[in-house]
């Protein structure tokens, strides 16, 4: 009788186990894997340092006495920049300035000048910059104030003067890595004319020197 008493209580356990394994088995189970990481969008906003060098290309018209004619400075240039990026959205708006050694030189061909000769020695900026970024990509117009040195020399004589002009252009930069970004940009710069007198370059009556110049420059920022 006990046996049998057992063997009822066992089967009822097993009747009342069974629906709670088969309900343990379609639970869902809890999902471990790690949230997919997003990165955040990256800010431009702040300060930064950096330094640049490329090439230019420039005319330099001489009207005046004795006929007018043109030379071509070319060569290189290296300095170094500094300016302040604030971000509002997708738009970047900045502000930046550099200076730069430049080793612009041109000479006009012997038939027309026995001896001219027009160079830039040191070159600065200050721009405004706005852009759009797509990220880590920043793609830009700039525009500003520019000033340098122009140098003129003819008939052994030579003058030379500070000018200032104005510049604009079109950039693109890559925050590549941490506070590290790379760029490379176009400017077209124009310092206006400087004044070649009689008494140091010879000519019956001054001279008109102008300067206008193609450049283009690859950079290396460091933001802070």
């Amino acid at each position: 009788m006990m046996f049998k008493t057992i063997r009822a209580g066992a089967a009822v356990v097993g009747l009342l186990i069974a629906p709670l394994g088969a309900l343990a088995a379609d639970m869902p189970r809890p999902n471990y894997k790690a949230p997919i990481y997003v990165e955040p969008l990256f800010s431009w906003t702040g300060f930064y340092v950096g330094l640049n060098a490329g090439y230019g290309w420039a005319n330099s018209d001489w009207s005046g006495s004795g006929g007018n004619f043109q030379s071509s400075p070319k060569g290189w240039m290296a300095g170094g920049t500094l300016g302040y990026n604030y971000q509002t959205g997708a738009f970047v708006w900045g502000i930046e300035g550099d200076i730069d050694y430049m080793n612009l030189k041109g000479t006009v061909p012997s038939a027309v000048c026995a001896s001219c000769t027009v160079k830039d020695t040191w070159l600065g900026t200050v721009r405004g910059r706005v852009g759009y970024s797509y990220n880590r990509w920043l793609p830009y117009l700039t525009g500003g104030a520019a000033y340098g040195n122009v140098y003129m020399e003819a008939n052994g004589g030579s003058a030379s003067g500070t000018k200032a002009g104005w510049t604009a252009g079109a950039g693109v930069e890559y925050a590549f890595a941490g506070p590290w970004s790379a760029k490379l940009e176009y400017l077209y710069v124009d310092l206006g004319s400087a004044t070649c007198a009689q008494a140091a370059c010879g000519f019956a009556t001054d001279k008109q020197v102008s300067f206008k110049a193609n450049l283009v420059r690859a950079g290396l920022n460091y933001r802070f």
